[in-house]
């Protein structure tokens, strides 16, 4: 096993409290009670991507759950779900259900297959999964089945709640949902942007980071990574004008957290 992956599993797990690490763009791995997430992992070392994967694809073990909010190469990354799918045989993957085919067609077992659509949970040993449409530029929610193509995760397990924001705009309605879920004690928001030279060659945008910052300070969230800003030249974000925008409209209500790569985030739940 990873060595890394080795010391998350073996970490003491408190009641009330969570950990996290950062794992680039948007990649998350959660460890509540005794369960081990990893959200929206991009492992693939492709040579357009400015840092490398922190955990190597062929060293992925130990976790209970691959969660992936939609079928874009850096938050459903197919080659790396292949392999982890034979590494962790008793892992479960949580998936847009607009994108099932997609996922059969990893070789993951259906029984191992968990798709959902908005307002849709699932259990997953001490976590429940949450999902909430995202707007990744558009809702884009086909009319003939009522699926969503992009999804938000809210993942509540040992007394904490962790929101992964997936790849969104705000929209109507959005704010008051999640509300709706109670206290959220850390999130990470996508804050590259849009703009027209990006959507003119098919590279569909997010929140601005003033927008991530107005929903982390409208949710109270009590620590808020930025997220979408690191791994390509050509999408980029500004951490640090989220940061100075966040403290300076909400000052002492968020905290900025911009951890190193596999640097752990320790939380204490609010209940």
């Amino acid at each position: 096993m990873n060595e890394f992956l080795n010391h998350v599993r073996g970490l003491p797990s408190a009641p009330g409290t969570a950990a996290l690490w950062w794992l680039g763009q948007m990649g998350l791995l959660v460890k509540m009670g005794n369960t081990v997430l990893c959200v929206d992992y991009f492992a693939t070392d492709i040579p357009e991507r400015r840092v490398p994967p922190p955990i190597p694809m062929m060293e992925m073990a130990a976790v209970d759950a691959f969660l992936g909010t939609h079928n874009h190469l850096d938050h459903i990354d197919h080659a790396a779900w292949k392999v982890w799918a034979e590494r962790c045989p008793r892992a479960v993957f949580v998936f847009p259900e607009a994108h099932r085919q997609e996922i059969l067609a990893d070789g993951i077992p259906s029984d191992r297959c968990r798709g959902l659509n908005d307002e849709d949970s699932c259990r997953i040993g001490d976590v429940t999964v949450r999902a909430v449409a995202a707007a990744h530029e558009f809702l884009s929610r086909d009319p003939s089945t009522g699926l969503y193509p992009c999804l938000q995760y809210v993942l509540e397990g040992n007394g904490v709640r962790v929101y992964h924001a997936g790849d969104t705009l705000r929209y109507e309605g959005m704010l008051p949902r999640l509300q709706a879920v109670g206290p959220i004690d850390a999130a990470i928001l996508p804050i590259n942007g849009r703009d027209g030279a990006r959507y003119r060659r098919n590279c569909i945008g997010n929140m601005t980071f003033q927008e991530a910052a107005d929903l982390a300070g409208e949710l109270g969230i009590r620590n808020v990574i930025p997220g979408h800003w690191d791994m390509f030249a050509d999408n980029p974000g500004d951490p640090a004008a989220f940061a100075d925008y966040l403290d300076a409209k909400y000052p002492g209500l968020v905290r900025t957290v911009r951890p190193g790569i596999l640097e752990p985030v320790v939380l204490n739940g609010q209940g």
